[in-house]
């Protein structure tokens, strides 16, 4: 699969900062650090997104799967696209040294990347930087909202030698019974 379609930075699984519906009793109530706490809405939730540029017959759906990890020190974020065709594990945390949360994501595809992400006017944008991609993508910037009737909209843009390279847009809906699949 090329990663170019796929490239899915950790930031594909976010599905908004402000959403208030958690499906997780125990993560609405467990510690997480303070920095973090723009992403507690999403703790315990599963996420299944469509790419807008899907084909009818033949759609990319995005399955995410956010968590508490590391006693609250840390969130982790699993996708699977196409049960597994592609996917990515993230670990989002805050830097108390660089006074930021960044977060780490490694794929199936074999590459990785490091990125910062930002939470304003209910927003939330990532800006991370793509190593190993065999398609030459060297960044990645990516916004996420909330919109009224509970949806999620992403939005990304890839960078290729400093020049936009293409992107996607997806729409996520909470979805219980969807499950992260990895081949």
């Amino acid at each position: 699969m090329k990663t170019n379609t796929c490239l899915f930075p950790f930031i594909a699984s976010i599905a908004g900062a402000l959403l208030l519906v958690n499906s997780s009793p125990a993560a609405e109530t467990s510690t997480l650090d303070e920095h973090l706490e723009p992403l507690r809405p999403f703790l315990g939730k599963t996420w299944r997104g469509e790419f807008k540029d899907s084909k009818p017959d033949k759609p990319t759906i995005d399955v995410a799967r956010w968590e508490r990890a590391l006693n609250g020190k840390a969130v982790r974020v699993t996708h699977s696209v196409n049960d597994g065709a592609y996917g990515g594990e993230s670990i989002i945390h805050w830097d108390a040294e660089k006074k930021e949360v960044r977060y780490y994501y490694f794929t199936t595809a074999g590459f990785h990347t490091t990125g910062v992400m930002t939470f304003a006017d209910g927003k939330l944008t990532a800006v991370e930087k793509v190593a190993g991609n065999e398609n030459g993508i060297t960044e990645v910037r990516s916004t996420y909202e909330l919109r009224a009737d509970g949806t999620m909209l992403n939005k990304s843009e890839y960078i290729k030698a400093d020049k936009p390279a293409g992107g996607r847009e997806v729409i996520y809906k909470a979805a219980a019974n969807a499950e992260v699949r990895f081949k």
